[in-house]
């Protein structure tokens, strides 16, 4: 066995075994439990980021620690390839955005290859490829065809200069990000999932996934949003108005109807255009509420602004009639796009009313509760422990009662019902981009919206185009948008519009269990072998949109008899990020100029304490900003491939998993990175001394004397504490401490007889295994120097040896009145009486307790004794 650890070479010859064997290419073997591990498939951008490193290291852990329990695991990987950062960096470097992003897959690939990742990359899927995108396109048929997708009017940000739909946050501050354009609210055709039609089932089948940490369901329960109100119905003023006709709206508070002052409607509400018709004052706020932003967001920040249009409503209950405003706080996508304010108890309506000196109606009160027109306070949107005044008929009721009678009157005279409703909006995925999975319908004059036959599919995106910024390069080729409707055969117009990159993401896990599959989306039986998947790992920010999009997606995948069971991950593993920490320099404008902590030299003092830093180029001082994620804007990032020439991939990788628990945050330390190599550099250099005496032997277990049974019982100590920490908690940190602990009894142990070898050569084995997940490639070498035959890959997990664990004897602590005094060495068998009577006749018990009175003696099993005198 070589003398030093060299990582390059020992992981190299690794990967090498493993290629060579197939080792993690998998197939279905029935009546073998499966486990499927899975982590989110990252976004070819060009090059791996510690985040990754950390997300596909806990992943492989489990899967290596699963396979070790004799399952069969299934760890594909694949590629996220479509979105606007391709399209971006494509009109940044003038290339087509394919190009741009089969070239990074192929390095970021040979980046995970080199961590040593137990992935079966024949599985390998490519969303970008038409391969894939094929049969979401053919998905897409079949749900148009069942109105499960439908088009209609959106209203979206419109970038006039660039001539595209941009997503809220590509707008800032009124503006197109990339053009400087003002932006424009417009109402375009778009494509929607009715993912509202399964709202109920979202909302209620969280409540059985046990594995799912709390913190992500209830941020999906609110995000569904279910709410149980009524829908409240005001006949227009014809005066007023100048037509018949009725305003509907929803409320979650129908108990407060009494108090409505005034309604708001949207911009583009019939009632605000048709004001607009005769008044350039509504005219021009209307347009003006049209250039801000369609974020739900920022509607609640914003400054609430509105306009009468001098139109009524009648008070279905009261007969009053309220004045409409057009108000820009009020969505005309959500719900009916009208309001009911009630100001006295609506902390929005309040601000708005007392903006426009609208009337306030109290209709709530309780005791000692006083009430200040002028000032919100937090107890006017209470529920509980208040009643109802100002309200008539409906005076002194609470909000149960309020809103059964109110409610059963609307019902009465036809002019509302009782209703449940979902936060959760439909899904537009209508996107007006090139670098996207083509919408598969074509446009005919005759026939109207025409669903590309399953004989034509997949509609294949061309990959040669560079695009320009200024709106969808499809729109501009006939060469792909001219075509025939395949119903009447007469010239039509393909769609341009490509799909939300959320769509590929929201079933590649299924696509993984037969990715080579041509008879269908997936191969049912393959699919219903390995889903849903065991164990998903990713960041907390994909807990709302993704995994929702994957829950719903599973359901249509389902219901479309592909898949057999109702959600596709049963456990959620969601990992922390990578922080460290930051430098800069304030700039006379007032911006920072940001330092890579690897530029950076710090001085610290006695207690090794950072007092400040300085830069090396310069040695002039910089500031010192905290810990902060690993980004490129506040310039900390480390680099994984250069972390991994220095030290190894087993480095990082041990380092990443000791740092902190899988779902808190990683603070990077090179003082961490260089003391993990450290540890296994130990680990190698007591085998390496172990092997070069020659083969160990067996060991005898029936004549261990002590010091033998210490050392053994601290190799299964580690063995239950590591599988514990690893199987049932995935707190790999504590399983590293473990061996750590374990590497500390061995290094001391007597090396001088036979069976000291070989409770030494039981001990290292020990080591390996407990290792293998997190340090896979030492843990190959040295399972091989240790004299093994076959890989560790395909070792089993050590198992606990239970009698190794009972002790002949225990040591325990002696206090006096709670200061340590000493210690005892007692039977393990010893009766607690027994335990007393040896610490009293302890001398240094004795000692301490000369001319005092013991006035009590407790005794914790196994651990200590404390004596209470005075």
């Amino acid at each position: 066995m070589q003398e030093q650890y060299s990582p390059r070479e020992i992981e190299a010859a690794a990967q090498s075994h493993w290629d060579a064997q197939k080792s993690f290419v998998v197939s279905e073997q029935p009546g073998k439990e499966t486990f499927y591990c899975l982590s989110m498939f990252p976004y070819p951008s060009g090059k791996l980021h510690m985040g990754h490193v950390r997300n596909y290291t806990i992943g492989d852990v489990i899967s290596r620690y699963q396979r070790m329990q004799g399952k069969n695991v299934l760890q594909p990987m694949g590629w996220d390839a479509f979105g606007m950062p391709a399209e971006n960096a494509a009109m940044k470097n003038k290339v087509a955005p394919a190009k741009w992003t089969y070239e990074n897959i192929e390095y970021m690939k040979s980046q995970l290859k080199s961590l040593g990742l137990a992935v079966d990359w024949t599985r390998e899927v490519t969303t970008c490829k038409p391969d894939y995108y094929r049969w979401e396109q053919w998905l897409f048929t079949r749900l148009f065809e069942k109105g499960v997708i439908y088009r209609k009017n959106g209203s979206v940000n419109w970038d006039p200069v660039d001539q595209t739909v941009l997503a809220n946050e590509q707008v800032i501050d009124g503006r197109g990000w990339r053009s400087g354009a003002v932006i424009e609210k417009r109402e375009i055709p778009m494509y929607y999932f009715k993912i509202t039609a399964y709202a109920e089932e979202l909302l209620s089948s969280l409540d059985e996934l046990d594995g799912w940490p709390e913190q992500v369901k209830t941020m999906q329960r609110n995000w569904i949003g279910k709410s149980f109100g009524a829908d409240v119905v005001f006949d227009y003023d014809q005066a007023s108005v100048g037509i018949d006709g009725q305003l509907k709206v929803y409320t979650t508070r129908p108990d407060t109807l009494m108090g409505a002052t005034y309604v708001a409607v949207a911009a583009e509400h019939p009632l605000a255009q048709r004001a607009a018709e005769s008044n350039p004052a509504i005219a021009a706020f209307i347009a003006e509420c049209k250039a801000g932003s369609v974020a739900e967001a920022d509607m609640a920040t914003m400054e609430k602004k509105g306009v009468a249009t001098g139109q009524f409503v009648i008070h279905p209950l009261s007969g009053d009639k309220l004045p409409v405003f057009v108000a820009n706080y009020v969505l005309w996508g959500y719900g009916e796009g009208a309001v009911m304010a009630v100001p006295a108890h609506d902390e929005r309506d309040f601000e708005f009313a007392n903006k426009y000196d609208l009337p306030i109606k109290q209709v709530y009160t309780g005791e000692g509760k006083e009430y200040d027109a002028t000032q919100w306070q937090d107890w006017y949107g209470d529920k509980a422990g208040l009643s109802s005044i100002n309200s008539g008929k409906y005076d002194n009721l609470d909000f149960s009662a309020a809103f059964d009678a109110i409610v059963a009157d609307l019902e009465a005279n036809a002019h509302g019902a009782r209703k449940t409703q979902f936060r959760l909006r439909d899904w537009g995925i209508s996107r007006q981009r090139y670098w996207g999975c083509p919408i598969p319908i074509i446009h005919c004059d005759t026939c109207g919206d025409v669903p590309v036959p399953e004989d034509q599919l997949p509609v294949v995106l061309p990959e040669d185009v560079v695009p320009d910024g200024a709106g969808s390069p499809l729109a501009r080729m006939p060469e792909f948008y001219e075509c025939s409707c395949p119903k009447c055969g007469k010239p039509a117009k393909r769609e341009t519009d490509t799909m939300d990159t959320f769509v590929e993401s929201s079933w590649y896990y299924a696509r993984y269990a037969s990715p080579h599959y041509t008879g269908g989306m997936v191969d049912p039986e393959a699919a219903n072998h390995w889903l849903p998947v065991d164990q998903y790992i990713g960041g907390i920010e994909h807990a709302i949109l993704h995994l929702l999009y994957a829950r719903f997606f599973h359901k249509l995948m389902r219901d479309e008899g592909l898949v057999s069971s109702n959600e596709p991950f049963k456990n959620l593993l969601t990992q922390g990020m990578v922080v460290a920490e930051t430098y800069y320099r304030t700039l006379e404008n007032g911006g920072k100029d940001w330092f890579n902590p690897a530029d950076v030299e710090l001085e610290r003092d006695a207690k090794a304490k950072v007092i400040s830093a300085k830069l090396k180029s310069d040695g002039l001082p910089v500031e010192i900003g905290g810990t902060e994620k690993m980004s490129k804007s506040k310039n900390n990032g480390v680099d994984p491939q250069s972390m991994i020439d220095q030290f190894g991939a087993d480095t990082c990788r041990l380092f990443m998993m000791f740092a902190s628990p899988p779902d808190m945050s990683c603070e990077w330390s090179d003082a961490g990175v260089e003391g993990a190599n450290r540890f296994l550099r130990r680990v190698w250099r007591l085998a390496q001394n172990h092997v070069n005496q020659g083969i160990a032997g067996a060991l005898d277990l029936a004549s261990l004397n002590d010091e033998q049974k210490a050392v053994r019982r601290a190799i299964h100590l580690a063995i239950k504490q590591s599988s514990f920490d690893i199987g049932q908690h995935h707190k790999f940190n504590t399983a590293i401490a473990q061996v750590m602990t374990l590497m500390n009894v061995l290094e001391k142990a007597a090396q001088t007889t036979a069976q000291d070898r070989a409770l030494l050569q039981e001990g290292l084995e020990a080591v390996a295994l407990l290792l293998a997940p997190i340090t896979p490639h030492i843990s190959h070498q040295l399972w091989q120097e240790l004299g093994h035959d076959e890989a560790i890959i395909d070792a089993a997990w050590p198992q606990v040896d239970e009698s190794a664990l009972v002790q002949d004897s225990l040591t325990l602590v002696i206090q006096v009145n709670g200061k340590l005094r000493g210690q005892i060495e007692v039977p393990a068998s010893a009766s607690r009486e027994e335990v007393e009577a040896s610490a009293r006749s302890n001398e240094n018990v004795l000692r301490f307790t000369e001319g005092l009175s013991i006035r009590k003696v407790i005794v914790v099993p196994g651990k200590l004794v404390n004596i209470v005198a005075n």
